[in-house]
């Protein structure tokens, strides 16, 4: 696995278990309550889709093996485009939905090339 290719899954994989971390516990209700909760988690939802378009960009390949990559690109881009509007019921779905369906795309591509 090129190097580079490495540093971006393994990228997406620790922002997405930082949001695990951060989020652990916590309802809706808590995690719309707790503002550097929810600045840290967009955050590292914005490095996941960031990660996701330099590999969408330089290993295509890779990129199609990842369930809904588009969508996280197009995610992240909301976060920081219209960050004056981001729904936190939107970012809580998320992250209650999706994550963990990302999280095996990325655990299984890395675990290809070890």
């Amino acid at each position: 696995m090129p190097l580079e290719l490495n540093k971006l899954l393994i990228d997406i994989r620790t922002a997405l278990l930082e949001i695990q971390e951060f989020t652990d516990g916590m309802n809706l209700s808590s995690y719309r309550a707790d503002s550097k909760c929810k600045a840290a988690v967009e955050r590292k939802f914005e490095i996941v889709g960031e990660a996701c378009t330099r590999m969408r960009d330089d290993f295509p390949e890779t990129f199609e093996k990842i369930a809904n990559g588009h969508h996280i690109i197009g995610f992240r881009n909301r976060l920081i485009h219209g960050y004056d509007s981001v729904d936190d019921g939107i970012v809580w779905d998320v992250l209650q939905t999706k994550l963990i369906d990302l999280l095996k795309d990325v655990e299984a591509l890395l675990a290809k090339w070890s």
